[in-house]
């Protein structure tokens, strides 16, 4: 019985871990749109915002050639690294999971669409 309920657990685990997966980049295409304005996926390019271009894997505060708050810059320096995790948290509200950074983007409160932005981001960000 304790193994069976172990095993659900774990299962409980590796879906909520995966659930990010999930997302749909087409949908995730047309919610990136109110990002346009500040930020380019594709491309090696700065605007208002950084360019997202290699974000997966890159530390917070470290594009080439972008001017971050400083908050930006000290959680990168603390390690902060963009992944489906911290990104999620960061698109929900940009203010609070980094109090001082510069993005006026009040975040994405539905999960379906950081879902979707996310996947939509994993593919154009990696081009």
């Amino acid at each position: 019985m304790l193994k069976a309920w172990m095993l659900g657990c774990s299962l409980a685990v590796l879906a909520a871990g995966t659930a990010m997966a999930d997302g749909n980049a087409a949908n995730g295409e047309k919610v990136f749109k109110r990002c346009q304005a500040c930020h380019v996926a594709n491309a090696d390019q700065n605007r208002v915002g950084p360019s997202l271009h290699g974000l997966f894997g890159r530390k917070a505060g470290t594009k080439e050639g972008f001017n971050y708050s400083e908050a930006m810059k000290k959680k990168g320096e603390e390690g902060l690294t963009w992944d489906e995790e911290t990104l999620a948290k960061y698109l929900e509200d940009p203010k609070a999971y980094i109090p001082g950074n510069k993005m006026a983007f009040p975040g994405l409160k539905k999960e379906d669409e950081r879902e979707d932005v996310i996947a939509y981001l994993k593919e154009a960000t990696a081009k």
